[in-house]
């Protein structure tokens, strides 16, 4: 059977035969399967996916797998039945007729009991207008129609698990039920509101507020508790209910239902929302910043009431952009590179978070998902870097300033550019690698390339290099240190670091000609024509030489100095989206029909080194020819492995191709990286560029960093004397009172060598370690005191017997960890009793903490 296409959702507010024809369509046509169904996908944090084929085949996650359970029902005639979720299991799921994923849109069909019902989670991922792209905002609509002619008693509801608003279920929660309005409003947070007090990969956020709002009549209430205790929002003129007690959150809920309503062959439809005030997102250079919805001072109240006030004019605008979008994607590439594409889409926004600068102008920062969880990666926003940059200066601005703030500071010393700024949410600074302190597995000539090939795509874009003037003494110093190292790079990494270090890199020495190349070019956009004239010729020189040495008979290989080899030569892509014009089209045809013959059932190889992949270089190296049967016969494999694969996450970018098994990583940012080819299109890419609302500009400087201030010093300033044990203490052992004269005493930190960061004063090398020691806090501190903490892994900090700060995964170095809000006032002058405990799980292992005083900069 052909497989049908198309958007067909605006067909839901027609009644009767249209309404059945889109059940119809949605029955019949043989999409793509994802991996994953993204449900709410707005950033690393507020991201809930369903992993199965039905969506009440398993109950919600968040990407990483942990449990953020949605659940929805639905009562026919007196009958429930579940639509969402795979639990309660004692109630029978309502018979899924169809599924269809668009850019914007999650749309799925049930029909039973002589009702057919549409659920859709319209996400308003508008990429023109920021504004709306960054509000963290999903409506989930309901629709629904008799099927055989009689009236029906129809009713809705949706729960929501606490476990949304905590890194692990058993942090406590406080819940309120409020009415705004016409608006019913569950929210629910932590108790403890740590706010940016964890980074890392495999954590949720802990603070904030999750917002579950609906109007029409909904009502409200949590439910709690074992027993399943329910508290609702009374009807009449009651503005707000909230927990007297705190519950851990895998034993709340909250819910919003709407009474029965009678239903026929006119559809009747319902919509809530699911939204989270995270409060502040991104700490840049030890400054906290502000969602950019927030940017005018909005509340989450003044979120949610323009987001009602919006949802017509949204859903139509996303209708529209979904089509063509969709339409656009067909024609340059098919109907499996649109479903691809379609995949990406919410996802590659959903990887970052963005947030206003001090003039309110918009920042991104992209997160290593299931990487290492390093934030604004240089060689994750460059492959993720052609969906940004199809839309316009706006979005593609928004990655580059903060990272090249960074690069222009004082504090970043090298020839080269950084490779990140940090570990997600906190961009304080390079960690990756020797960070900034060495060159130790660093990435100078990747890092380098891809800013300057960046830069000259943006310009390209605008037509004009005025942005990159602003950043002219880094660009010239990179192409500087490209034109001395980047033709034969030395022994280094690339993007592809998960391969080892590799000397010699051909396809690494591609990506610093294209560098060069586009500093000429922006050279060119400057009027300086001899330098332009100088480095153009450069590259065109490179590109002589890396034909001959490279040259393996019947393709190119991985590394000059090694014959019998092959690699993707996925970097020349830019020579003609960016015109350069440098390797002649016999050198890509003779690549391209080599990949034919060496790629497996589910796609091409990195290189001869292993059968394992990456998703998006595949998407880009399909493209060098331009042959339209070249580049459907790379993809139509990375379709098939979508479509096959047994392992049922969101999308990864890494996976091995005999097999559709996944290598590693998942809902990382770089599937942007498939809109690569619409950049071949300048047309198509002037249309949506074009269309920038934001016209962002006037951004502020970088933030200076605060000054710290030592007063109970860590091992980096000065080792002191703890009482340890690495035997499980009594339950009291955080107290006061407690009797340590029994544990031993050794200096800090304790860890083991070699650990990142670590300033080892005793070994520790067991699963876990508890440690005390009696710390002075002077008096006549002015600023903020914060803990000065290097944790690998999980740590729990107690002062004077209470728990003051938890924190999971890892840090590579000392940073600082703000106390929880209800502890700030124990840490008064005085004596007190410091107490850790922190558990080791694998690879290095490492724990100090001290106390710090936060100073306004200078």
């Amino acid at each position: 059977m052909k497989r049908q296409t198309g958007i067909c959702s605006h067909l839901h507010h027609a009644g009767g035969p249209l309404l059945a024809a889109v059940g119809l369509l949605l029955q019949t046509q043989a999409a793509l399967r994802a991996p994953a169904i993204p449900l709410v996908a707005h950033d690393p944090y507020f991201s809930i996916w369903c992993a199965g084929d039905r969506l009440t085949d398993v109950d919600t996650t968040h990407w990483t797998g942990k449990p953020h359970r949605l659940t929805g029902v639905v009562t026919i005639d007196g009958q429930a039945y579940r639509v969402l979720g795979a639990t309660p299991a004692d109630l029978p799921a309502l018979p899924q007729t169809g599924l269809r994923i668009t850019p914007t849109r999650t749309m799925a069909t049930f029909a039973g009991a002589g009702v057919e019902l549409h659920l859709t989670f319209l996400t308003p991922a508008l990429p023109e207008d920021i504004d709306i792209l960054s509000r963290p905002v999903t409506y989930l609509i309901w629709e629904c129609h008799s099927t055989d002619g009689r009236l029906h008693e129809v009713a809705f509801a949706l729960s929501a698990s606490a476990e949304l608003a905590v890194n692990l279920p058993d942090q406590q929660v406080l819940t309120r039920l409020e009415r705004w309005g016409d608006l019913a409003v569950f929210r629910v947070g932590s108790e403890e509101q740590p706010i940016l007090a964890k980074s890392g990969d495999d954590i949720r956020i802990d603070w904030g507020y999750f917002h579950l709002a609906g109007s029409d009549g909904a009502r409200v209430r949590w439910i709690e508790g074992p027993d399943e205790r329910t508290v609702s929002l009374p009807e009449g003129r009651t503005a707000w209910v909230e927990s007297q007690r705190a519950l851990p959150a895998a034993q709340v809920r909250g819910e919003l239902r709407w009474p029965a309503i009678r239903v026929g062959e006119q559809p009747v439809s319902r919509w809530l929302m699911l939204a989270y005030d995270d409060l502040y997102s991104i700490q840049y250079l030890g400054h906290n910043l502000r969602p950019y919805w927030r940017r005018h001072g909005w509340e989450a109240r003044d979120l949610l009431e323009a987001a009602a006030r919006d949802f017509a004019e949204l859903r139509r605008r996303c209708e529209a952009f979904d089509a063509e979008l969709t339409a656009d994607l067909e024609r340059a590439g098919g109907v499996e590179y649109a479903e691809i594409a379609t995949l990406a889409y919410r996802q590659c926004f959903a990887a970052g978070k963005f947030v206003a600068d001090a003039n309110g102008q918009p920042l991104s920062f992209c997160k290593e998902n299931h990487s290492n969880g390093c934030i604004a990666t240089s060689d994750v926003f460059y492959p993720m870097a052609p969906q940004f940059l199809l839309f316009g200066p706006s979005l593609t601005k928004s990655f580059l300033v903060p990272f090249m703030n960074y690069a222009a500071s004082e504090r970043w010393r090298f020839p080269f550019a950084p490779h990140d700024l940090g570990t997600y949410p906190h961009a304080n600074g390079q960690r990756y690698g020797g960070g900034e302190h060495s060159e130790e597995n660093q990435m100078p000539v990747e890092e380098s390339g891809n800013l300057l090939i960046l830069m000259t795509a943006l310009a390209e874009m605008e037509g004009n290099a005025d942005f990159a003037s602003l950043y002219w003494p880094q660009l010239t110093r990179w192409a500087e240190y490209l034109r001395e190292k980047g033709f034969d790079p030395e022994n280094q990494l690339c993007t592809d670091d998960f391969a080892g270090h590799l000397a010699h890199n051909v396809n690494l020495s591609a990506k610093a000609i294209c560098g060069l190349a586009g500093y000429a070019r922006l050279c060119e956009l400057r009027g300086e024509t001899a330098r332009a004239r100088e480095y153009r010729e450069l590259a065109r020189r490179f590109v002589g030489q890396w034909l001959e040495a490279a040259d393996d008979g019947d393709h190119y290989r991985l590394a000059f100095d090694k014959p019998g080899t092959w690699s993707q030569k996925y970097n020349i892509v830019w020579d003609r989206i960016l015109g350069f014009d440098l390797w002649p089209d016999a050198v890509l045809h003779k690549e391209m029909d080599f990949y034919k013959r060496v790629q497996q059932p589910y796609g091409l190889p990195l290189d001869n080194r292993s059968l394992y992949t990456k998703l998006d270089w595949i998407l880009w190296t399909a493209t060098l020819t331009g042959d339209r049967a070249d580049f459907d016969a790379l993809v139509h494999p990375v379709w098939k492995f979508l479509n096959e694969t047994p392992d049922r996450v969101p999308m990864t970018d890494w996976y091995w191709t005999h097999n559709a098994r996944r290598r590693g990583f998942t809902a990382r940012p770089v599937v942007g990286g498939v809109f690569l080819r619409m950049l071949y299109d300048k047309a198509v890419w002037k249309k949506y560029a074009s269309r920038d609302r934001t016209r962002s500009g006037g951004f502020a400087p970088a933030p200076k960093p605060p000054r710290i201030v030592p007063v109970v010093p860590a091992a980096d300033r000065q080792p002191v004397l703890w009482r340890y044990t690495t035997t499980q203490p009594p339950a009291d052992w955080t107290r006061p009172d407690f009797d340590d004269s029994g544990w031993a005493e050794g200096q800090s930190g304790f860890g083991t060598r070699g650990t990142p960061g670590a300033v080892v004063g005793t070994v520790w090398n067991t699963p876990e370690i508890w440690l005390r020691r009696v710390i002075e806090i002077p008096a006549g501190i002015e600023g903020p005191l914060q803990f000065w903490i290097h944790h690998d892994e999980d740590a729990e900090v107690y002062l004077d017997g209470r728990r003051v700060l938890r924190t999971t995964s890892y840090t590579t170095g000392y940073t600082l960890r703000a106390p929880s809000p209800r502890a700030r006032d124990l840490l008064r002058p005085g004596r007190h009793v410091l107490a850790v405990h922190c558990r080791q799980t694998g690879g290095g292992q490492y724990i100090d903490v001290g106390l710090v005083e936060v100073q306004p900069a200078d």
